[in-house]
């Protein structure tokens, strides 16, 4: 590169930088990106409504649990941090961040009813118009606002309803291309359960052999009655017609929310303030900062004009991290700041051993403009591996998981990407640019020493012990004392209390969950309050009716509460089947990063030895938790998968390094030697990298407030746990597995 050239690269990306932050920041008109970015129900609150089983004072556990978990995955639609969870014995509340508009949301989201598929005849089986309806020659509905002249029960006795809402597994607004025109063209597609595919293969084949159209009731009217082209035998099907996107997603919507097995009505609605408090996202802020400009001013000082580049490429990471949440509506939480503060890790990661390959060259007597080259090529194996592996299980995650653990997935994917980005194109841009216009001197880039190999693999035995003694201590604990689970995991007691004046959610932080906590003997309590209101939601572990009475009286004599306090049962928002698609989600990403790993270094061994380095990993934390009590919950999800992402990087980084040592030091090279000489050639990037991660969640943990504190503590030990996995236990897994898994004798 010429020095004008670089001059000029060098300028324009500062002045696009600027620009980029600008927007980011400051904007134009409604501000910044960064003001409009959504936040979940903990950092900006939103809107809560309670709906009432409609008919039935009692209905079954499982028919609760089921019509919970559907409307979970329905009003995903809305944020993938919205709760839905169980108030009682026959109501079911709905928690959605970022709505303020109670009576649009219920608008859109619509009385949850009963969904029938009706075959359309008449009593002689004649085709279409038995109930008064009309169809354009497409086969659309065009007036959707009548009502059947037979009831549903007598359709059901004479076999015209075909499907019922609990036959659709899922249905979702989609795109085909039409074979006729080559258009694109909106749809809705369908997916049906094995009893469903089975009822409606018959009913479509007698439907199409007659002529016959099959209609979707729900709530009371006719949705749509589409034509039916063939006999459907898949359990997929496609209703198509002349859709807008929203008209598309709104059939879909109303199928998927008629598919609940209870009637719902609603029973109350109002918008409630956030969990954590203002200060919470002020203080999470300036701990990001903080942190930000720490990690600046180590690289700085540590690489000197490589650290300019990581700056640089750093700051570019943030200010696109800020525009994209924006862009791409996803909603951040504390979940979502994990997935956040992984994937800057992350991005410094890449910069470390990028900069470390160029020192390594430089040792070698190379110029700086090969070893910069070289420094980038022989890095790239390594950052791509990492990267790809973390980010094979946050697709996983955002496809598979649901709620936090989707919102996480779709920060943590987002990161992944703009860190590769700026640490491959970005800084290296930026380093040659640097170079170009006069940054020529080695000493401008430093130069690796020579280090002699730390022994290791000799030392296995009391890494094993160590981690054997911490991780059964642990499980031996839990079992004893058992896990100490948040609401949103156990479930609990919830009071509905109208103050005589209006508290801030700070003030009800300081002095009325203090309060409550005393009486009930724990601090694991939510609190959030109606907006523009003196009410607060109270929200505790399961209370004994003796403890629920001592908490009403308290607020009663404390307080100077007088209106009635309302209090029920509520049961956990993570309900059983998203903890059931978490762990699915969380094995099936495992297999794909271990099938990858196993494909790149074509060796089961690394495969399997960095998946079970991972295992020790969430181990320890959990015993971690047990240890220090600290309540699980969603973050406690997020926290084990930061740690998953965080430690299947550090792992890759020094595999890489021993599949490249085993090339260059041939087959008979001692394996031992070679494990020794790749984790002391990755180790100061090892420690580098835990620093920078560990000095970002520290002050997360020192500013934050104490919900913050407690899921910041627990990445702490985390971190810390994933560096000495990587470097004590990964790679003398690896050596005992090659040593007597189908591989050749070694020395120690």
């Amino acid at each position: 590169m010429k020095k004008s050239n670089g001059l000029i690269a060098l300028i324009v990306t500062i002045l696009a930088t600027a620009g980029l932050g600008f927007l980011a920041f400051v904007g134009t008109g409604n501000g910044g990106s960064i003001n409009n970015i959504k936040q979940g129900l903990d950092l900006a609150g939103g809107v809560s409504i309670t709906y009432e089983v409609k008919g039935e004072a009692d209905p079954s556990i499982e028919d609760m649990s089921d019509t919970v978990y559907k409307l979970q995955q329905r009003v995903e639609h809305y944020s993938t941090e919205a709760q839905v969870y169980q108030e009682g014995s026959n109501r079911i509340s709905i928690e959605i961040p970022g709505e303020y508009d109670a009576e649009a949301v219920l608008a859109e989201l619509g009385k949850p009813g009963s969904l029938y598929f009706i075959i359309e005849k008449d009593d002689e089986g004649n085709d279409n118009y038995a109930y008064g309806y009309s169809m354009d020659e497409a086969g659309n509905l065009v007036n959707a606002d009548y009502y059947l002249n037979k009831d549903i029960e007598t359709l059901m006795n004479e076999g015209s309803i075909i499907l019922v809402g609990t036959d659709v597994k899922s249905a979702n607004a989609g795109s085909q291309t039409d074979s006729l025109t080559g258009n694109s063209k909106y749809v809705v597609q369908l997916s049906l359960t094995p009893e469903g595919t089975e009822k409606f293969a018959q009913a479509t084949k007698k439907a199409h052999e007659n002529g016959w159209t099959i209609g979707i009731y729900y709530d009371g009217k006719f949705i749509s009655v589409p034509r039916v082209d063939d006999e459907i035998t898949s359990g997929d099907a496609i209703i198509s017609g002349n859709f807008e996107y929203s008209d598309a997603e709104k059939l879909a919507s109303n199928i998927r929310i008629g598919g609940l097995k209870l009637v719902l009505e609603e029973l109350s609605s109002n918008v409630v303030g956030a969990q954590l408090g203002s200060k919470a996202i002020s203080t999470s802020i300036l701990a990001g900062l903080i942190g930000l400009a720490c990690i600046i001013l180590f690289m700085l000082i540590v690489y000197r004009i490589p650290g300019v580049a990581a700056t640089i490429s750093l700051v570019v990471y943030t200010v696109l991290t800020v525009l994209f949440l924006d862009f791409f509506k996803i909603t951040l939480t504390l979940p979502g700041i994990a997935g956040i503060i992984l994937s800057i890790g992350m991005a410094v990661d890449a910069n470390v051993i990028i900069f470390s390959r160029i020192r390594e060259e430089l040792a070698t007597g190379k110029t700086v403009k090969s070893s910069i080259d070289n420094g980038f090529k022989k890095a790239l194996s390594a950052i791509i591996d990492g990267n790809v592996t973390t980010l094979i299980a946050a697709i996983v995650l955002m496809i598979m998981g649901s709620g936090s653990v989707k919102g996480f997935a779709q920060t943590l994917t987002l990161g992944i990407i703009l860190s590769m980005f700026t640490a491959l194109v970005i800084c290296r841009l930026v380093l040659k640019s640097l170079f170009a216009i006069g940054c020529t001197s080695e000493k401008m880039y430093g130069v690796a020493k020579e280090k002699k190999s730390i022994k290791f693999i000799s030392k296995k035995p009391v890494f094993f012990v160590i981690s054997l003694a911490v991780i059964v201590s642990g499980l031996v604990f839990m079992f004893v004392k058992g896990l100490n689970l948040s609401l949103e995991f156990a479930g609990g007691t919830s009071f509905n209390v109208t103050f005589p004046q209006e508290y801030s959610l700070e003030e009800i932080d300081n002095t009325i969950k203090p309060a409550v906590a005393e009486v009930i003997g724990s601090n694991n309590i939510q609190a959030s309050k109606v907006k523009d209101s003196s009410a607060v939601s109270i929200k505790t572990i399961g209370l004994t009716p003796e403890k629920t009475t001592e908490v009403i009286e308290m607020l009663q004599n404390q307080f100077g509460v007088t209106e009635g306090i309302e209090h029920q049962f509520i049961s956990a928002t993570i309900s059983n089947e998203m903890s059931r698609d978490a762990i699915v989600a969380v094995i099936v990403a495992a297999i794909l990063m271990m099938l990858y790993i196993w494909l790149r270094f074509r060796d089961l061994r690394f495969a399997t030895s960095s998946v079970l380095a991972l295992v020790h990993d969430v181990l320890v934390v959990l015993a971690f938790y047990v240890f220090s009590r600290i309540a699980i919950g969603s973050t406690f999800i997020a926290c084990m998968l930061t740690i998953i992402g965080y430690s299947i990087n550090a792992t890759i980084v020094i595999f890489d390094r021993i599949r490249e040592n085993m090339k260059i030091m041939g087959k008979k090279a001692d394996l031992a030697e070679v494990a020794n000489k790749s984790i002391t050639q990755t180790l100061t990037r090892s420690i580098y990298t835990s620093l920078t991660t560990f000095v970002s969640v520290l002050f997360l943990y020192i500013l934050g407030v104490p919900a913050i504190q407690d899921f910041a503590l627990p990445l702490i030990v985390g971190i810390i746990c994933g560096g000495y996995s990587s470097v004590c236990i990964a790679g003398a897994l690896w050596y005992v597995m090659k040593k007597h898994i189908g591989g050749k004798k070694a020395a120690k």
